[in-house]
């Protein structure tokens, strides 16, 4: 025991010597309680202090920055999420340095789309990008997106197929057949699968980013 222990009486012990007194001739006695050591209380701090930490995560999970570009939560409001999500109702888009910050849904998700640019005349993705502005989904952020989808459904090759689901084309239509509504070349002409892939796009997820929001969460689109 050091010097100022053994000459200076703690708080705790007073407050005991006080409590002593008051049950001092009383049918009454102070509960005997073991004494701890300091070093007994480091794992309850160790615990407490993790579970504040996740209890932040949990309440405000974007307390912080985005951990990824290409981080993405949200929930569909439809009763069949995984066929209609109503992106084009509630997707706000704005511009950030080199791309765009794609913002959808009730619960503030986003993530980041690297501007495309112009893509070289009379290629695949010039003819893309031309027809989303033909069914009045131009724009830069619109075509990137589709970039992006279509780079990680095909990397825009025409004649990719997917070994194990038979998906095809540039869109990766499931089954290829459904192509030939824009076209009996659709095996082999990339014009024709891209305005199908476009048109299904819009039809069911309301814009490419949108399809690639969902893409980004359920893995297809």
């Amino acid at each position: 025991m050091g010097r100022h222990e053994a000459e200076h009486i703690s708080v705790a012990n007073r407050i005991t010597v006080k409590i002593d007194e008051k049950l001092a001739g009383t049918r009454f006695t102070r509960p005997r309680l073991p004494k701890l050591k300091k070093h007994a209380f480091r794992p309850l701090w160790g615990f407490l202090f993790s579970t504040s930490l996740l209890l932040v995560s949990v309440v405000d999970p974007y307390s912080g920055t985005i951990a990824s570009a290409d981080t993405l939560v949200f929930s569909g409001e439809s009763e069949l999420p995984e066929e209609t999500y109503g992106f084009a109702q509630t997707q706000t888009i704005s511009y950030a340095r080199g791309g765009f910050n794609i913002v959808t849904g009730s619960e503030v998700t986003a993530m980041f789309v690297a501007d495309a640019g112009v893509p070289q005349a009379g290629t695949a993705k010039a003819y893309a990008r031309d027809f989303l502005t033909q069914v009045e989904l131009g724009g830069s952020e619109q075509y990137s997106c589709l970039v992006k989808l279509w780079e990680r459904e095909s990397n825009w090759r025409y004649n990719a197929k997917n070994k194990s689901s038979g998906a095809y084309g540039i869109p990766q239509s499931l089954p290829g057949t459904k192509m030939a509504s824009e076209g009996a070349d659709w095996l082999t002409n990339p014009e024709t699968q891209i305005r199908w892939g476009i048109k299904y796009i819009k039809g069911r997820y309301g814009s490419p980013c949108g399809a690639l929001a969902h893409s980004d969460k359920k893995g297809w689109y």
